[in-house]
């Protein structure tokens, strides 16, 4: 069966740049090679293959150019011919890629050309139940900075491809002001102030925990309100106090949210869930390769 194209979000990153995801390639395959691949030289050199990638479940896929860039480092003329496209939901059975060449080369590629696409599958995967489970809402899902070291940018890639959007990228392109930075500061009103002071032209976002903290943090006046661990009645509250203040500052509910409750969630208003669990608690994506013939 032939992975499905899912209409993306127009804000997708449609590609990473080439150079980054051949480094991390580049990285992984050292990490794998050593000094060499020492069973594929069992097969001889001469040895040309016919292979596919399966899906052994319903994913959504993510990881192409990760693949692509781990054959061309090992063998330019190894031919792969996608049938699924990143973003594209896959199902039990369905093949994947296939690909034509050296056995040698695609034996050693395997298991990093996998590793990058079960990864990257799996973040993607992850945030397409969230986002179909907060539809028509119009709540939007967020990823997070808790992801693999290394991997920033794959793994939000990856969230786009399952139509999240993107938080921060790091810690240069927004201020978000949490409990030890407003203890530092001595307020919520100081540390917001000295944020738009030091950062002028940053969207400054603020962590509550309470209602009480909500308040302080509207009066202030950031770009972005985290409500962390309030109840679903508090968030409910909070939305309308923020409606009741003019409604320009955006709400974005965080922390202990499941695929079970994120809807609940949702519906209570708020315009962002964020949910580090897209990156940060994935689990492989099952895909395998097969070799179909040798000749």
């Amino acid at each position: 069966m032939h992975g499905r194209h899912v209409a993306r979000p127009a804000h997708l990153i449609e590609k990473l740049e080439s150079e980054l995801i051949a480094r991390q390639v580049a990285a992984a395959l050292a990490e794998d090679l050593g000094a060499g691949d020492v069973t594929a030289a069992l097969v001889p050199a001469s040895q040309q293959v016919r292979a596919q990638i399966i899906a052994r479940e319903p994913a959504v896929l993510c990881g192409a150019d990760w693949v692509d860039a781990t054959f061309k480092q090992l063998d330019p003329s190894i031919r792969l011919n996608w049938v699924a496209k990143d973003g594209d939901a896959l199902f039990p059975d369905g093949v994947v890629l296939r690909l034509m060449g050296a056995a040698r080369p695609i034996l050693t590629g395997e298991r990093t050309a996998l590793n990058f696409l079960q990864t990257l599958s799996a973040t993607a995967t992850a945030a397409r139940r969230y986002v179909d489970a907060v539809t028509g809402t119009g709540c939007r899902i967020l990823d997070t900075r808790k992801t693999l070291p290394g991997l920033r940018l794959a793994q939000k890639y990856a969230a786009r491809c399952g139509g999240a959007q993107n938080h921060r990228m790091g810690l240069h392109d927004m201020v978000l002001i949490k409990e030890n930075h407003i203890i530092a500061a001595g307020s919520i009103q100081s540390a917001i102030q000295a944020a738009r002071d030091t950062a002028p032209g940053i969207k400054v976002e603020v962590e509550v925990e309470s209602l009480e903290e909500f308040d302080a943090a509207l009066a202030a006046r950031p770009d972005i309100i985290m409500l962390d661990e309030l109840s679903l009645e508090d968030m409910r509250e909070a939305v309308a106090r923020n409606r009741a203040a003019g409604g320009q500052i955006k709400l974005e509910a965080s922390g202990s949210v499941t695929i079970n409750t994120v809807r609940d969630v949702a519906l209570t208003g708020v315009d962002y869930i964020s949910i580090g669990g897209i990156t940060k608690h994935v689990q492989a994506v099952d895909l395998s390769m097969r070799f179909e013939f040798a000749a």
